[in-house]
């Protein structure tokens, strides 16, 4: 079984690696091939994979090469990770919007459009190239904005799956709490990518026993302080939103707080040169304690867990089951369009992923997934098809701007600093 890793040189792909090496019963590689243009940190990276998986004791090659079309040839299933202008494009996302008094944020807002635009383009040719090299190879993509690069994809009939870790690591949380183990944890998951709330906590399986009202009357501070969000809101909401939610439910705040500290590109830059050093050390076989602050927790679980079902779940079918992904809504959610995407439990199997049916969903949260959908409509479209005016639409629809000059301006400033991404700029 071989998995293709694009962007195989990002410091994330130790973590990837880790689980790789710790269920290989459920998705037994045998080979693991990373691409990467940047041949410098590939190498670092790729020499810690061999360690690590020799360590683990586990038999699978590793092949580096900047060659995207040798990566994946012959591939069963390819990982996208990657992003396009690294984290110098990333801190400029983060900086510019604030100066219009809008939160700088990498796939919320405007700073999320620009990395839309930058990203469709180059994921697209790469699922095209894999679809040429193997039509049958499933497609697993960790690139954000994860529901609008999904959508592109899935538009384009690639055989995709979108796949986001904040679930996950709000069943690890949950699963603490309660002092069980994670796969006793189902999550009532619902709503976009980065736009998503857990509305039941369920033991034992998809149906099982609601315990997220205790959660919440025993553990309310602890939950509401780990989202940066107030507790009395949970209550009243009676589910607990993602982390990105606090850029909509206080959005000011966030702002004030933003200006007051460094881009957290700039920290995770210095963070990714820290880890390279450390992937350099020969002696080096073990994922470095300061990856966990790279972002990403739970990335490999989710990952593995996720291709595997796709796979078949390797030789025993372990794999196989229920997915917290991101996928075509078809219904899903009736008040949108059948091709929008939406982040919801789904059967995964190598038919590819069946959203399980969900409850309505309150008002309160129907508006604001109607009006992020439509935005990651025009989003997709200004990506496709270029131009100012529909960079203007698409940030004029965004619920957290929404006002003519204020879209002018934030649109003036994604043109200035991304002008040598996009190509018809």
């Amino acid at each position: 079984m071989k998995l293709a890793v694009v962007g195989g040189g990002s410091t994330y792909t130790p973590e990837l690696v880790d689980g790789l090496a710790r269920l290989r019963e459920i998705l037994p590689v045998t080979e693991l091939a990373l691409a990467d243009p940047a041949g410098d940190r590939l190498e670092l990276v790729g020499g810690l994979a061999r360690r690590m998986l020799a360590r683990a004791g586990h038999p699978a090659a590793v092949t580096t090469t900047g060659d995207l079309d040798a990566a994946v040839a012959d591939a069963d299933a390819v990982l996208i990770q990657l992003r396009v202008g690294g984290q110098a494009a990333r801190e400029r996302d983060e900086t510019w919007p604030l100066e219009c008094g809008c939160v700088g944020q990498e796939t919320t807002g405007a700073g999320g459009l620009a990395k839309a635009l930058r990203t469709v383009p180059v994921v697209l040719d790469i699922a095209e190239r894999v679809r040429r090299a193997n039509p049958g190879a499933w497609i697993v993509d960790f690139t954000n904005p994860v529901g609008i690069v999904t959508r592109a994809l899935l538009n384009e009939g690639h055989r995709a799956v979108g796949l986001c870790n904040v679930a996950i690591g709000l069943q690890r949380k949950f699963a603490a709490l309660l002092e069980v183990e994670p796969g006793q944890v189902h999550l009532d998951h619902v709503g976009l990518n980065h736009l998503t709330w857990e509305r039941g906590v369920r033991l034992g399986g998809p149906k099982g026993r609601d315990v997220l009202p205790g959660l919440l009357a025993r553990h309310g501070a602890a939950i509401a302080a780990d989202l940066r969000l107030p507790e009395p809101l949970l209550h009243r909401l009676g589910a607990v939103p993602s982390y990105y939610l606090r850029y909509f439910y206080t959005h000011d705040e966030v702002v004030a707080e933003m200006r007051e500290r460094p881009p957290r590109a700039a920290e995770v830059a210095a963070m990714e040169r820290d880890l390279l050093g450390m992937y350099a050390d020969p002696a080096l076989d073990t994922k470095p304690e300061l990856l966990a602050g790279r972002g990403g927790a739970y990335y490999s679980e989710a990952a593995v867990a996720l291709t595997a079902s796709l796979l078949g779940g390797g030789r025993s079918g372990a794999g196989a089951g229920v997915r917290v992904v991101n996928v075509r809504n078809d219904g899903t959610l009736p008040f949108l369009p059948d091709d929008a995407v939406v982040e919801v439990p789904a059967a995964v199997s190598p038919a590819g992923a069946e959203p399980l049916p969900v409850p309505p969903l309150d008002p309160l949260c129907t508006g604001l997934v109607s009006a992020v959908t439509a935005y990651e409509h025009l989003a997709l479209d200004a990506a496709l098809r270029g131009g100012r005016d529909r960079v203007f639409a698409a940030l004029l629809a965004h619920p957290l701007i929404g006002q003519y000059a204020l879209a002018e301006k934030l649109t003036d400033r994604l043109l200035a600093h991304n002008r040598e991404y996009l190509a018809w700029a």
